[in-house]
């Protein structure tokens, strides 16, 4: 996670730590409620709870975080920065639209694990949908993502279609997010079969964009 990632997410907090103590206190809440999450749902995790398994007050935890919502919402926050980590991983050194095609498909086959390995997050993604503000912010965060992608893509792209790209890439980052809560839910033979069929849409869609004209003033000739 990089450094801009931690200082977006302390933004979120009651009060933000300013020291490595402090802060070893918030990662230390966050990885209770987390394995609490997993282990007994959104529902079953509790800021009692919390304070206990951590070793401190529960005014401790209320010092942070301001009631469960909070915790919540940060746990997808870091959740959040884990996959625009490897948004950019797969983008990199991405030379020509056959390269984002593929970086397309290294992006989902990582999203699908990540949420697949950690029932934790699935349990985080479906409590996200419930309730509009978090929703809010997923779809938010959904247009980050995608713009993020088009920003390392999109000059790949002919300049005439780069608008449409944009759009695009919105939709399926979206779309993608509910195939794969979808797909987890699926016995593993089908859920595979799944992911080939969205990558087919994937590349289907990527076929009807044009390649940038690369060979104007780069010094090769046409």
């Amino acid at each position: 996670m990089s450094a801009t990632d931690v200082d977006d997410l302390e933004q979120r907090l009651r009060r933000r730590p300013k020291q490595e103590r402090s802060r070893e206190r918030v990662e230390e809440i966050l990885r209770v409620a987390k394995t609490l999450i997993g282990e007994k749902g959104i529902d079953g995790m509790t800021m009692r709870e919390v304070a206990l398994l951590t070793g401190g007050p529960i005014a401790s935890v209320y010092q942070y975080f301001p009631n469960k919502s909070a915790i919540i919402a940060m746990l997808y926050e870091q959740h959040a920065a884990n996959t625009r980590g490897g948004i950019e991983a797969s983008l990199a050194g991405v030379r020509d639209l056959a390269g984002v095609r593929d970086a397309a498909d290294a992006i989902l086959d990582g999203y699908y694990l990540q949420v697949a390995g950690d029932p934790a997050i699935q349990d985080l993604l479906n409590a996200i949908q419930a309730d509009k503000e978090l929703q809010n912010m997923d779809i938010a965060e959904t247009r980050r993502q995608a713009e993020m992608f088009g920003a390392m893509a999109s000059h790949l792209v002919a300049e005439a279609d780069r608008e449409r790209f944009g759009r695009l890439v919105f939709l399926l980052f979206h779309l993608a997010s509910g195939m794969v809560r979808l797909a987890i839910t699926l016995p593993a033979a089908e859920a595979e079969m799944m992911l080939v069929d969205f990558k087919q849409i994937i590349h289907g869609q990527l076929a009807s964009f044009r390649a940038a004209d690369t060979s104007a003033g780069n010094g090769k000739s046409p």
